[in-house]
């Protein structure tokens, strides 16, 4: 009898552009609140490749965090590189790549950034405490300053300065430092928020030398002790990140006009987690920090005076 040889392989068929898009905004939304929000106030296009690249950035760190991550291994995120790599080229292979390989080829995004933030979740695989803040850094940098690299491709830069002729031969400023540090400074603010979920799973990323500098054990970390130490401990913690917050709002006024106010919502809106923490009494322990709705809203007007003024 005439053997027919094996059907080959389906290709999986995808999505739509359009489609993957709504996959990613609802995932933004739903796993994001306080920076969907802000993504609400950019234009349409804009807004959909921050959406592609936060859904990429969600996916990887669940590949750490995540459900599934107990069977997570150096060889899982060497393949999600490869992944990536594919979408550079512009193939896709899920549904939500589709998107980000749109927003990639229209907004000419680095590949860097994102292989830098693989390689802050290898640091996850291995690592639990951070004895220095350098190299805390280090690693906010990779899960969070990238974040900020890749979205000023996005945002892109304000150019009005420079179309008189006398301007003509001044380079453009692209505030890549900025960007860099709102990242840092966001993470900072997980970092500070999350702390019981994170002593729960045996985590420690606040430095290991500024817990010895306040006389704070990681006993006490482990057991939740809310005490002066504590207190102490946090305040210094929140007046870094303010610092950084206050270092990423330098480089607001550089990018493009439609892209400050987003920028200075979400900016102004994360950092009122920390405001919570300290009415909380810096209690993060048995409280998870958030702002009420009715305080973002109010917050938005304030944003936008910002971005015309400042």
């Amino acid at each position: 009898m005439l053997q027919l040889p094996d059907s080959p392989p389906r290709m999986k068929t995808l999505v739509s552009v359009d489609e993957s898009y709504k996959l990613c905004r609802h995932l933004t939304a739903k796993y994001a609140k306080t920076f969907y929000l802000g993504t609400l106030l950019m234009s349409p296009a804009k807004r959909q490749a921050i959406w592609a690249i936060y859904a990429w950035c969600r996916r990887t760190d669940e590949l750490v965090d995540g459900p599934a991550s107990a069977i997570t291994t150096p060889e899982t995120l060497d393949l999600w590189e490869q992944h990536l790599e594919a979408m550079f080229a512009g193939h896709p292979k899920e549904n939500y790549d589709v998107a980000l390989v749109d927003a990639i080829q229209r907004f000419n995004l680095d590949i860097q950034p994102f292989r830098d933030m693989i390689a802050g979740q290898r640091m996850d695989l291995h690592r639990s405490r951070y004895q220095t803040f350098e190299e805390l850094y280090l690693y906010c940098y990779r899960v969070a300053g990238t974040v900020g690299l890749m979205s000023t491709a996005v945002m892109e830069v304000d150019n009005t300065a420079n179309t008189a002729p006398w301007h003509q031969s001044k380079p453009l400023y692209i505030p890549t430092q900025e960007a860099i540090a709102l990242g840092i400074a966001n993470q900072l603010t997980n970092i500070l928020r999350d702390v019981g979920e994170d002593a729960r799973r045996g985590r420690i990323y606040i430095p290991l030398e500024d817990l010895a500098r306040f006389n704070y054990t990681e006993q006490d970390f482990c057991n939740g002790v809310v005490d002066e130490r504590w207190r102490s401990l946090m305040r210094f913690q929140i007046e870094r990140a303010r610092q950084f917050y206050t270092e990423a709002e330098k480089g607001i006024t550089h990018l493009a006009p439609d892209a400050r106010w987003p920028v200075w919502a979400a900016s102004m809106l994360y950092g009122q987690i920390l405001d919570v923490i300290e009415r909380n009494d810096y209690d993060v322990f048995s409280q998870r920090a958030y702002v009420p709705q009715w305080k973002k809203l109010r917050t938005l007007p304030i944003a936008w005076m910002r971005s015309q003024v400042l």
